[in-house]
């Protein structure tokens, strides 16, 4: 059982270049900032768009939609700075581990109540409202 246990839990390994995450690529079109990248930063962090899409739309205050290309339309002018700045925010609230700090977790529902379990540790915590 041991050694089953041991096949079945996920490598570990120290340090932030685990989740290597890209810089948002942000330009603005008119009065809307696109994130060019914004599917591959949801597939790096391993969440729905939907749900990163929320969280910046309650970051920078503002709505926003995804579009057929997979790129987040935010209404308003917002730098790369400022969106790097609230995908930070979302990384630690939605994907790092409160206990060990790793990105090894995934969101689930539980009693109405969404948890972030880890992976790694076995942790689980309430995640923040997200709006």
């Amino acid at each position: 059982m041991l050694d089953r246990a041991i096949a079945e839990t996920p490598d570990v390994t120290e340090g932030d270049e685990r989740l290597d995450l890209p810089d948002p690529e942000v330009r603005e079109e008119g009065n809307v900032t696109v994130v060019e990248n914004f599917q591959t930063l949801c597939d790096q962090l391993g969440r729905e768009p939907d749900h990163l899409l929320q969280f910046l739309q309650a970051e920078v205050g503002t709505s926003g939609h995804i579009d057929e290309s997979g790129r987040a339309r935010i209404t308003g002018s917002f730098g790369a700075d400022r969106i790097a700045e609230a995908v930070d925010g979302y990384t630690s609230a939605f994907v790092r581990c409160s206990e060990c700090g790793l990105p090894d977790t995934r969101l689930e529902r539980e009693n109405g109540v969404e948890l972030l379990r880890c992976e790694a540790c076995g942790a689980r915590s309430a995640t923040p409202d997200d709006g």
